[in-house]
């Protein structure tokens, strides 16, 4: 069964690790019959969150117009949702940030967005596993809180410089993760 997959990126490197996982998995996805739609955050303008908690009163995701209410009717139309980051200083990048904590949204005004699966493909500079912690751990539980199913994670560490996913299984292993969606 085709689903429609929303891919969102948090990395400003068009050529670097995550983008080429992204790229892989994308392309798994494809080929399976998805649709994808990606949203590449980093040339994009999604301001933070201003917990103003009048989300979806003017007719919008956000009361503020930023390219947030693009993002959010394809969430909503979604039937998964892909997070794509590396790690900046042992958290999520600012330029995805904004989008996860613009989630609220659909939570602050009650709409329904359960069901979804989603899953996570991030990489990061060191060799430590737990480093992945600070994007792992806020993207399961925005995904807990939606009523979302994680559906996978692809977690690579050790890629420094420009192309080191490609002496790793980072880029098969996100185009396996398309299998489980």
């Amino acid at each position: 069964m085709s689903k429609k997959i929303v891919v969102i990126t948090g990395s400003p490197r068009k050529k670097g690790n995550s983008f080429a996982m992204t790229e892989a998995f994308i392309k798994a996805a494809e080929k399976k019959g998805h649709t994808i739609t990606r949203f590449d955050i980093a040339t994009m303008n999604v301001g933070g969150c201003r917990a103003c908690e009048t989300c979806f009163k003017t007719g919008k995701a956000c009361s503020f117009n930023d390219d947030f209410n693009t993002i959010a009717p394809a969430i909503q139309e979604a039937d998964a949702v892909v997070f794509s980051t590396p790690v900046y200083w042992y958290s999520i990048p600012s330029q995805i940030k904004a989008v996860i904590d613009k989630l609220f949204s659909f939570y602050n005004a009650k709409v329904d967005l359960s069901g979804k699966e989603c899953a996570l493909i991030s990489c990061c500079e060191e060799n430590d596993e737990s480093v992945f912690d600070g994007v792992r751990v806020p993207i399961e539980r925005s995904a807990a809180l939606l009523n979302w199913k994680m559906v996978g994670t692809v977690l690579v560490p050790a890629v420094v410089n420009v192309g080191d996913i490609d002496k790793t299984e980072g880029c098969n292993q996100a185009a396996a993760l398309a299998d489980k969606f």
